[in-house]
């Protein structure tokens, strides 16, 4: 069974830096690709960041040049640091990875956490 498990969310002041990890256990091969994804109710769930096991990131252009997702391939963990933040960035961030399982059957699948809510206000 493989779960992810985000961490780090929290209160912080506009302008501050939190950073999120990822980490992902239980029976896995691989982890293909790993991103981060955001939702405020009323509202779809909007990609902030993904990166491909090769290192090939993509942003969500609201949050170019402030957010950077990396991973720690040994770890099987992710990570979304997050600087300059603001108002709008509040929302319950998910975690979502590409995995391919030791155990039948053998094929890729997206699993997702269970999220950690991001608050930035004054």
């Amino acid at each position: 069974q493989v779960q992810l498990v985000e961490s780090g969310g929290g209160l912080v002041q506009p302008g501050g830096s939190l950073r999120l990890s990822c980490a992902a256990s239980g029976s896995i091969f691989s982890i293909n690709a790993m991103g981060w994804y955001r939702q405020v109710p009323g509202k779809e769930r909007e990609l902030v960041a993904r990166i491909s096991r090769g290192g090939s990131t993509n942003y969500a252009d609201s949050v170019k040049g402030r957010f950077t997702i990396s991973t720690d391939n040994a770890k099987n963990t992710g990570y979304l640091q997050m600087t300059s933040l603001k108002p709008e960035d509040t929302a319950v961030y998910y975690c979502n990875a590409d995995i391919t399982p030791r155990t039948f059957p053998y094929t890729a699948r997206p699993y997702w956490g269970l999220g950690t809510q991001v608050t930035v206000s004054s």
